[in-house]
């Protein structure tokens, strides 16, 4: 049983480096592109359940890869709360040793909370009987990883992951692994 995960293709603000939580931006261009490529990457695939994130920029990269997948809320990207559209230099400014990973993000959610979101997605992912697709976002994914391979939610910090690639996650014998990561399309 394989997870194969997808990060949604590119949008004005990934593009740009601002914290994009719930503001439902779609695809540039080149996003739309990614999600085209990662639908010819999956052509010779079969999954069991195909999952997206309510968000356009998921759903949308699910589409034009092919896919009409079913939606869940749990996969939604990291509430951001007053940080919402920022840029990590900017919030540095008045706390200069900030990351979404240490310190959450004040109105928004904690990596706890996060992480607790991730283990119903992963429970529901282990009780599938074939390989899974998920359409989601950056900071959401790592998480996911993070808690896939039972390591705590900040430690999502370790996992870099950019718009449009696919990851895979699985098992060794009965040893929950990464089989790749952030592989470009």
């Amino acid at each position: 049983m394989e997870v194969v995960l997808v990060r949604h293709g590119e949008t004005e603000w990934s593009r740009d480096g601002r914290h994009t939580g719930r503001t439902d931006v779609p695809l540039t261009e080149r996003g739309e592109e990614q999600a085209r490529k990662v639908g010819v990457a999956l052509r010779a695939r079969s999954f069991a359940l195909v999952l997206s994130s309510p968000l356009q920029r998921a759903l949308q990269t699910a589409q034009l890869a092919g896919f009409s997948p079913d939606v869940r809320e749990e996969l939604r990207e990291w509430d951001y709360g007053e940080y919402e559209g920022r840029r990590t230099a900017e919030i540095r400014q008045a706390v200069p040793d900030w990351t979404i990973w240490r310190y959450g993000a004040p109105g928004g959610e904690s990596p706890e909370e996060v992480g607790a979101r991730a283990d119903r997605v992963a429970a529901e992912l282990r009780g599938v009987d074939g390989d899974v697709l998920v359409f989601a976002h950056g900071h959401l994914l790592r998480v996911l990883t993070a808690r896939w391979l039972e390591l705590p939610p900040a430690d999502g910090r370790l996992f870099a992951l950019d718009s449009g690639t696919l990851s895979v996650l699985g098992y060794e014998r009965e040893q929950s692994v990464i089989r790749s990561w952030n592989v470009p399309v």
